[in-house]
């Protein structure tokens, strides 16, 4: 592992995943994994999903495989991935104590993934104390591999510079160069840095109910593009109408090539083309639609089908969490071991404590 690049990525499993995490970080982890130049750990967050959830763990247990299945279904690979659950690593309850000495509440209440996550949620002063510590939860999950690399959406940037100054404060104050500074690993088609709800709200989310899932079948995904908000303003087919914010625009703009055109709608050479006609007018509505969903049925269907070959034998799923997450036990108590010694609290294990202070 000392040869390889580390990434660390993961999910919480609050529900199956959808388009939006496939774009903005599953895409994205697959093609690292297969060049083969990266050690990749992708986590299952447990503990994460605890911190808005409390009161309804089960919801977290029914989701556990479900994440695991979607990982498989696109193509992550256990002889290539190494997949964890948060909870059952030492290393992520320590570090975040000592993480957090190192951070002010001010901070905090800046950050402003938080704040946006706090509105949405309507927390206001109901915030649970676990929710607001995120980021430190979160730099703990990253520092504890030593990773380099992080695949996020661009809500996630915020996170990533808290991390990246809990290391900076943390080798600062203790003299060291144990933690490494992660960067954020985006998207390369900036549409796919935060995909739009179907709904037309700035973000994907299972809680919004706007989402297509990866494994939707195709009567969902159907019934979804074709009930997917446009253009208010784009009455009858013959007015102009708007691309920009428009989110069967901006899927089209994340999922569609030259290919589906000459298969699907070979009247246009490509989505600049479409574009051009619906901006000056006369293409309606239903048959940007249709194109899409044939875009997406075509897109979604590979996946489906390996997720619902997998889903045939959960013990493999479970064997492969639980062989991989001894192995991020192993690598994480490591980085601990060295967190102590350089904060000075080894003290059963430190000669030298033991020649000063005991003999």
């Amino acid at each position: 592992m000392e040869n390889k690049k580390i990434i660390l990525t993961g999910d919480r499993p609050t529900g199956a995943l959808h388009l939006g995490h496939y774009v903005g970080s599953l895409k994205k982890r697959v093609q690292l994994q297969n060049t083969g130049e990266y050690k990749q750990f992708v986590m299952i967050a447990d503990l994460q999903a605890l911190t808005d959830n409390a009161e309804n763990p089960e919801k977290i247990r029914n989701n556990i495989l479900e994440v695991m299945l979607d990982y498989l279904a696109v193509g992550l690979e256990p002889e290539k991935t190494t997949f964890f659950v948060q909870s059952h690593i030492p290393a992520l309850y320590e570090l975040p104590m000592y993480y957090s000495n190192l951070v002010t509440m001010s901070r905090l209440e800046r950050n402003p993934t938080i704040k946006n996550e706090i509105k949405m949620r309507n927390f206001e002063r109901n915030l649970p104390v676990g929710f607001m510590t995120y980021p430190i939860s979160q730099a703990a999950d990253i520092t504890a591999f030593k990773a380099k690399y992080v695949p996020v959406g661009e809500d996630q940037l915020p996170m990533l510079e808290q991390a990246r100054e809990i290391v900076s404060a943390f080798n600062r104050i203790y003299k060291c160069d144990i933690l490494v500074e992660p960067e954020a690993v985006l998207p390369d088609n900036e549409n796919c840095n935060r995909l739009v709800g179907t709904d037309g709200n700035t973000k994907m989310s299972k809680s919004l109910g706007n989402c297509i899932y990866l494994k939707d079948s195709e009567k969902d995904i159907k019934q979804k593009v074709m009930s997917m908000f446009t253009d208010p303003l784009h009455i009858n087919v013959s007015d102009p109408g708007h691309t920009e914010n428009n989110p069967v625009f901006i899927y089209l703009d994340a999922f569609s090539t030259e290919e589906d055109f000459a298969r699907f709608m070979p009247e246009y050479k490509d989505l600049a083309e479409m574009k051009e006609h619906y901006e000056r007018g006369g293409l309606g509505d239903m048959k940007c639609k249709k194109l899409l969903n044939n875009i997406m049925q075509e897109f979604l269907r590979p996946i489906r089908e390996r997720r619902e070959q997998y889903e045939k034998d959960k013990s493999y799923l479970l064997e492969v969490l639980k062989k991989g997450t001894e192995e991020a036990i192993e690598v994480s108590n490591k980085t601990v071991s060295e967190i102590r010694n350089a904060i000075g609290i080894n003290y059963f294990t430190d000669d030298s404590f033991i020649d000063k202070f005991v003999k």
